[in-house]
């Protein structure tokens, strides 16, 4: 599949199989993550795979999309299952000092994006699901991982072969909504 088509075709997948993801897998889903672009190539992320059902399933407890931003009516979170069923879940985490601020602009969130987006398109790639899961209790998760203090975590990202397989994306904004040409408007 060439790029187009895998940033076109890649879904977020909340909910996962039981098949087991091999390590051989895992590591090329981080060697495209490595070879992501940075603020000046500093390369501030770090990532901390894991596959422990224990841990897993208290990052579902630690996840509470659910709280924020839910609508009247809203169900639960399907990603914080997602998390506990995923056979690996990649916690993505980054250096602020190792990245840019400039203009009070934080790259270091620019440059985990750019590698979540490596991430995602190369899951897709090697046929995988995963979805950035971004609304957790950071300072609960940190001591479960051991994560230093200056460390901020940015995202996780469950990893499986998908349980059911999704032909349509949601409806996206058409080109004349979100693109201006010249100047704004």
């Amino acid at each position: 599949m060439d790029i187009i088509e895998a940033i076109i075709t890649r879904r977020s997948m909340r909910r996962f199989s039981e098949k087991p993801v091999a390590e051989t897998l895992v590591q090329s889903l981080l060697e495209a993550v490595r070879m992501s672009p940075s603020w000046a190539n500093m390369q501030c992320w770090r990532f901390i795979v894991v596959r422990d059902p224990a841990t897993k399933e208290k990052f579902s407890e630690l996840s509470y999309v659910e709280s924020f931003f839910a609508p009247k009516g809203y169900k639960a979170n399907p990603s914080k299952k997602g998390l506990a069923e995923a056979p690996v879940v990649i916690v993505a985490c980054a250096d602020p000092s190792q990245s840019g601020v400039l203009w009070n602009q934080h790259y270091y969130m620019t440059d985990i994006g750019i590698a979540a987006q490596s991430l995602m398109l190369a899951a897709h790639g090697l046929g995988l699901g995963t979805v950035f899961v971004g609304v957790f209790d950071e300072e609960k998760l940190r001591p479960l991982l051991n994560i230093p203090a200056h460390i901020r975590i940015v995202g996780l990202f469950p990893v499986g072969y998908p349980r059911d397989e999704k032909k349509e994306g949601p409806p996206r904004k058409s080109l004349d909504e979100i693109v201006f040409h010249e100047k704004w408007g």
